[in-house]
């Protein structure tokens, strides 16, 4: 046979005591979890290691002891660890001993009620705790029926570390009068400052969840529903972006714990996100407020939207010609020239009035930065659509008129195979015309067909216009969905901590 131990590497280095750990009589093995130092008292070590059990719902009980002399090994600690086997009965007891810096071990195995003890070999191996712990290696919490009824499978080992986290969080702030070493020992200080910003909080987060839960009835409130407000709530990205933000602070902020680690992985990486989110936005905030770049940007956006009329100008001055050498139908391309260049001197003029309020709007939008990074690039989103708005109106009105010649000839043309719609049965049918409705339908057709090909290129232009500007939007909508959609703390703990994702 032969008997295998699993010793946690961070108990190299501890006291001497006893060994305390599952034994897997179906594996032949033992699972070392910690090491008790002396002084002790047996019927507390017993009452712990009860209590343990009763908790884990695993049969944690002392399967030997530990040697750590860093002196000449002593011939009475040596007998008191063989004695300790009868006050803990334990069959196998196993004694481990190591002394001073040796890299060798010695193992052995007492079977003092065993009538044909046997020689078995012993392999020693030799674990990291930590990394057993906090990696998922070992089956779900809420699979309880998979957990390590297979006692052929490794999974045992996992799962019974991973169970017995009571027994690693029992001496984080007090020793107490069971002194023991376990991954978390040589961190007591670090495990303080963690339970005290924990406990700080609880109280933190229900005051966040009741901020949060008074914003999001306000917003759900009826006041919000009537037309202007929800078309507004509807259209503009940023109130958009802002309803996110809001539920993944409800989801962050409830007191409610994470049933399995695929919750608990989402809220991790929605909380990193929000972090790094709100980070950049306030290095953005700073960089905007320092040497008046605000101003700057304020003196340079009017400049460049009279130059974007004017360039609108010259290709409605371009389109009114011959563009690219076509033969335009002359009345309509003037009348549609010229009501284009209105709408563009309208919109001068429109910009022109808000330039004095410019840079205090740029102020007051450059502080929503410190919301976060994901807000401030949807307010840019819309700043241009406001800017563009003349553009996204000719790309409508274009839009409007070529598809009503569109339709108007496809029902011209079925007035000519004698066919019509039949908007009741939702269906072509057959219908006979008289002779005027033919003619009257014929000049119609040859009007709205030698008109086509001029409203078709205004159509065209202004496509172009409007998809350049959906494509701008469309990147920065993209890079806002990419930070608030990327797993960063998965990513981070893929880099630096890959254990915890094997």
């Amino acid at each position: 046979m032969v008997l295998k131990v699993f010793f946690p590497s961070c108990c190299s280095s501890a006291d001497s005591g006893i060994l305390i750990g599952r034994w897997i009589s179906e594996q032949n093995s033992a699972v070392i979890l910690a090491v008790v130092h002396f002084p002790f008292i047996p019927v507390q070590v017993k009452q712990y290691l009860g209590e343990v059990q009763r908790v884990t719902k695993v049969s944690v009980s002392v399967l030997g002891s530990w040697s750590n002399s860093k002196q000449e090994k002593e011939e009475s600690l040596s007998e008191f660890l063989e004695d300790l086997g009868t006050i803990f009965c334990h069959e196998p007891w196993i004694q481990i001993s190591k002394e001073g810096d040796s890299k060798f071990w010695s193992c052995s195995i007492l079977q003092k009620h065993s009538k044909n003890p046997q020689e078995e070999e012993i392999i020693l191996v030799y674990y990291d705790q930590r990394k057993v712990m906090l990696s998922h290696l070992h089956p779900p919490l809420d699979t309880a029926g998979q957990r390590a009824e297979d006692a052929s499978k490794l999974s045992a080992i996992f799962d019974t570390v991973a169970r017995s986290q009571v027994l690693f969080m029992t001496d984080r702030y007090d020793e107490g009068p069971i002194k023991l070493t376990h991954w978390q020992s040589d961190g007591v200080e670090a495990s303080i400052i963690v339970e005290l910003l924990k406990q700080a909080s609880v109280p933190a987060c229900m005051l966040l969840t009741l901020l949060l839960s008074l914003l999001s009835g306000i917003c759900r409130s009826r006041v919000l529903k009537f037309w202007p407000l929800s078309f507004l709530w509807s259209k503009l990205s940023t109130c958009e972006q802002l309803g996110h933000r809001l539920q993944h602070l409800q989801l962050i902020s409830s007191n409610k714990k994470a049933q399995n680690q695929n919750q608990l992985m989402r809220k991790a990486n929605i909380f990193v996100s929000l972090l790094i989110d709100v980070a950049l936005g306030i290095l953005l905030m700073s960089w905007l407020y320092r040497k008046n770049r605000i101003g700057h940007l304020a003196d340079t956006l009017i400049p460049v939207a009279d130059h974007v009329a004017e360039e609108l100008q010259d290709l409605l001055q371009w389109l009114m010609g011959a563009p690219a050498g076509l033969k335009m139908n002359r009345a309509l391309d003037q009348v549609l020239g010229r009501f284009f260049l209105y709408h563009i001197h309208l919109w001068i003029s429109y910009i022109h009035l808000l330039s004095p309020f410019i840079e205090m709007i740029l102020w007051y939008v450059g502080l929503s930065a410190c919301l976060g990074l994901t807000v401030a690039l949807c307010i840019l989103s819309d700043i241009i659509a406001l800017l563009t708005f003349h553009i996204y109106c000719f790309y409508v009105y274009g839009a409007r008129l070529y598809c009503l010649k569109i339709y108007g000839l496809s029902s011209l043309w079925r007035l000519f195979r004698g066919k019509k719609w039949n908007v009741l049965r939702q269906r072509v049918d057959s219908c006979s015309y008289d002779l005027d409705q033919l003619f009257i339908g014929t000049l119609l057709f040859t009007i709205l067909l030698f008109l086509l090909p001029t409203t078709a290129l205004y159509y065209l232009v202004f496509t172009l216009l409007r998809l350049l500007v959906v494509i701008v939007q469309g990147l920065i909508h993209l890079l806002v969905d990419l930070i608030d959609s990327l797993p960063l703390y998965s990513l981070i703990l893929r880099l630096c901590r890959s254990y915890r994702l094997a």
